[in-house]
Order: C-alpha cells, then sequence, then structure tokens
C-alpha cells in the first residue's frame, strides 16, 4: 500500500463542546485530526465550543483535556476557547451585513412560531423566507430586537468533494437564511465555527457525518466572506454492536471510564479507536509510529463502524502483555493498597500476572493472592477442592517442601512431582488443591511461580493452615 502525498501547511482541529465527559467518538475524531496534521508534518489544535453558558462545565473541559492527554492527543498550541472571542464573531456578522450578504430580520418568535406551526399542518419543510431579507428596516423598527440572518444563494447548487463521503450535492434552495447573530448580540454556533477555522487557519475540517448539513450552511458564510474553503472529511459515526447509533444504552462510557472502569491502556484504546473506521491492509497490531506514517483519508470507510468490546478487550491484553514491568506494577499498585516493598514483589510477579489479563482490573484481581492476610478466604471453587483426601496431600507436600535447601522454581518443582508419583497421583490431583491454599482461587501463575513469588515461609504457612488436621 503506497503512502499517500503529502500535503503542505495541514492545520487540522478537534473542537469538543464541553457539555460532558470526552466519549468514545470524539476521541477518535480528535485521533483522526491529529494522525492526518502528523502524517503531513502540520498542526492539529484544539477548540473548547463553551458558547452554550449554562450547559459548559470546568469539570468537562478538565475530563475533555485529560482524555485527551491520556491519549497523547495534546494540542500543539494553546487551546482556544470560542466564548472570549464573541467580539470577533459579532463583527464578522457585522461585516456580512455591510456587504449585503446579511439582513436585519425583524421577525418576531410569535410569527416564526406561526409560520412553523403552519408549514407542519399543510405537511411542507419549514424554510424561513423572510420579508426583511430585502427590506430596509424604517423608524418604525427603531429599537426593536432584531437577529442577523445571512442572505443564503437561492438559486443553483453547491457541491462539496469530501474526503470521506465524495462528491455531496445540496441544492441552495434548501438552504435557509439561517441566524448568524442573536437578538441579544450572541453568535449562533454555524457563525462561530466558521469565524474560528478560519483565524485559526484550518485547512482540514475532519468530523463526525452528523455535521455534514452543517458544512453546506458554512460555505454560504465563507464564500460571502471571500474566504479559503477548508477541505472536509465526514467520517461515519460509530454504532453499537447492535448497529444502532452507539448511545449509553450500549454503555457509551466517556473515554475515562474505559481508563478508570475498564483497565484499558492508552495504547490499546488509540490502536483501537484507530482501526474503528479505517484500515491497512490486513494489520490489527498498529504502532504509534506505524499509524503516523500509514494514516491517510482514502481508507476511513463510508459505512458506521461497530464498537466490538471483546475485540477492545484482546488488543488491551496485547498491550498488557508488551508494556513494562514496572509501569504496570505503577497502575495497579494503587488498587491493591501496597507499600513500597509490596509494589516491588509486585513488579516481580508481573511477567507470570500479566500473562492471562486483559485489563488492569483483572491484572490486580490476579495480583490479590500476593498480599492476602492469612487464613486466606477462597472462592467457591477454590473451598470445593480442599477436601480430606487432599488436606492429607497437602500435609504430604508441606513435609517435602520443608525439607528443600534452596526454594527455586525448579526445587519445588522436583518436590512436588516426586511427592505426586510417590502417592500415583497425576500432577492436578495434587497441584490444585495446592493452587487453592496458596492463593484462595482456581486460576493463578504457574503454581511453581507462585511458591517463589509467595517465598519459603509464607507458602508453608499457607499450606499448613489447610493441612489434614489444622481444622
Amino acid at each position: 500500500m503506497s503512502a499517500s502525498r503529502k500535503i503542505e501547511g495541514v492545520v487540522t482541529r478537534f473542537a469538543p463542546s464541553p457539555t460532558g465527559y470526552l466519549h468514545i467518538g470524539g476521541a477518535r475524531t480528535a485521533l483522526f485530526n491529529w494522525l492526518f496534521a502528523r502524517h503531513h508534518g502540520g498542526k492539529y489544535l484544539l477548540r473548547i465550543e463553551d458558547t452554550d453558558r449554562a450547559r459548559s462545565t470546568e469539570p468537562a473541559i478538565d475530563a475533555i483535556f485529560d482524555g485527551l492527554n491520556w491519549l497523547g492527543l495534546g494540542g500543539d498550541e494553546e487551546p482556544v476557547f470560542q466564548f472570549v472571542r464573541t467580539p470577533r464573531h459579532a463583527e464578522v456578522a457585522q461585516a456580512l451585513l455591510d456587504s449585503g450578504n446579511a439582513y436585519r430580520c425583524y421577525l418576531t418568535p410569535e410569527e416564526l412560531q406561526a409560520r412553523r406551526e403552519k408549514a407542519q399542518a399543510e405537511r411542507k419543510p419549514f424554510r424561513i423566507d423572510s420579508e426583511w431579507r430585502d427590506r430596509t428596516p424604517g423608524p418604525d423598527e427603531e429599537g426593536k430586537p432584531f437577529v442577523i440572518r445571512i442572505k443564503a444563494p437561492k438559486d443553483g447548487e453547491t457541491v462539496i468533494e469530501d474526503m470521506v463521503q465524495g462528491a455531496v450535492t445540496v441544492q441552495n434552495a434548501e438552504i435557509d437564511d439561517f441566524v448568524l447573530l442573536r437578538s441579544d448580540g450572541t453568535p449562533t454556533y454555524m457563525l462561530a465555527v466558521v469565524v474560528d477555522d478560519h483565524d485559526m487557519g484550518v485547512t482540514h475540517i475532519i468530523r463526525g457525518d452528523d455535521h455534514l448539513n452543517n458544512a453546506f450552511r458554512q460555505l454560504t458564510i465563507i464564500k460571502a466572506m471571500g474566504w479559503p474553503i477548508p477541505a472536509y472529511g465526514h467520517v461515519p459515526l460509530i454504532h453499537g454492536p447492535d448497529g444502532a447509533k452507539l448511545s449509553k444504552r450500549h454503555g457509551a462510557l466517556g473515554v475515562d471510564a474505559y481508563r478508570d472502569e475498564l483497565g484499558i491502556l492508552p495504547e490499546a484504546l488509540f490502536n483501537y479507536l484507530l482501526r474503528l473506521g479505517w484500515g491497512h491492509g490486513d494489520d490489527e497490531i498498529i504502532s504509534r509510529e506505524q499509524a503516523v506514517e500509514w494514516f491517510d483519508m482514502d481508507h476511513v470507510g463510508k459505512s458506521p463502524s461497530r464498537m466490538d468490546y471483546k475485540k477492545l478487550e484482546n488488543l488491551n491484553g496485547h498491550y498488557i502483555r508488551e508494556a513494562d514491568d514496572a509501569r504496570l506494577a505503577d497502575l495497579i499498585a494503587p488498587k491493591l493498597g501496597i507499600d513500597a516493598a509490596g509494589r516491588e514483589l509486585l513488579q516481580r510477579a508481573m511477567p507470570e500476572l500479566k500473562a492471562r489479563a486483559h485489563d488492569l482490573n483483572q491484572l490486580a484481581e490476579g495480583a490479590e493472592f500476593l498480599f492476602a492476610a492469612r487464613p486466606l478466604s477462597f472462592d467457591e471453587k477454590a473451598a470445593a477442592l480442599l477436601t480430606d483426601e487432599s488436606r492429607g496431600h497437602l500435609a504430604t507436600a508441606h513435609a517435602a517442601l520443608s525439607a528443600l535447601e534452596s526454594w527455586t522454581h525448579d526445587s519445588t518443582d522436583a518436590a512436588v512431582r516426586k511427592v505426586a508419583e510417590d502417592h500415583e497421583l497425576k500432577l492436578g490431583k495434587l497441584a490444585q488443591p495446592l493452587r487453592a491454599a496458596l492463593t484462595g482461587k482456581t486460576t493463578s501463575p504457574g503454581i511453581f511461580d507462585v511458591l517463589v513469588l509467595l517465598g519459603r515461609d509464607e507458602s508453608l504457612a499457607r499450606i499448613a493452615d489447610q493441612m489434614l488436621g489444622a481444622h
């Protein structure tokens, strides 16, 4: 697969509204913008669209930055906050008014509502057709509230050569004279986005395809101002496993929940989101460096992607096995509430622990036996293994292990195998109750690794607790 041609001067942006957490679809949009900019040696910028003052919150802004930084998708420059740019937005609305590309509209909310209801009754689409479009306000309008509307072209059509969707055409008659500036002087989303993208020098707008209709309206402003037209790439949304739009019903989570609740590593989520709607042949495991080298918009799919939590879990398991042991120990130590000595033991145990974990929660759970206080508590399956017969075998194993001069994987292995042979037992008939006695569970790292990690004294004490005659 050939590398795509490099484009000079690329500037992309990710522009979330801080009305909640950074959701998974937003994270993928940020990722695609980051990758496109990196691939072309350009810039990737962040903008917080906080003009909805009632719903924009500081905790949401913090959560967005936290999620982006965790994924390694922080902006190349200080983020732009849309609200503080309100005077600039109003300035552009005035410029459009002065050039005759916009007009003051004095239609009242009541008049608009009546027209909306009439259209509904007649089963017609409601489009603004304001008599103020070509009418000059007179003395009667002095002091009355008004909005500033764009003069959208009524004839012809607008075509967008979308990087994902291909050529998309809309008849200009379908684009109404939308509001640029409200009667209180505040800009609408449609105006603010266009002005900010222009002032930030954005050349490529990559976002969800739910914004495709907005692009046609935004182009009306861009063309009226005589500004350069950005390239658009509208990416299909992420759907749930059932094919419906991803929602809370599917357990749609913020990026922070994938980290804090599900125990996902950032590199796993990065890789998973990359492959959610984009591909490079049959490659599934793709490093950050490879992603930057290979990413292009040509291979973004036109169909919605489906969340596959099992796939994410498997990918996360791969990255856990690849991860540095010290880093993993640092990540799960807080879950276990251990001291520095415990942290050291945890790191030593990590090669064995991480081999079977798919997430950090499983990793922490798998490590619990190392720090369990005696006498151990047992899960149901482990308790069932500790019969009178197996307790008797544990006493024999205890005697053999106690006699060892050195406590290593090989020496404990040889001792336990000899006990099994001497008593004509399959190794599992001895190893399974031994595992239960040592860990309280039926799954753990290899039994001889467990013995070495716990050490001689702790291992012998835990076995002794469960020997026949100890109860």
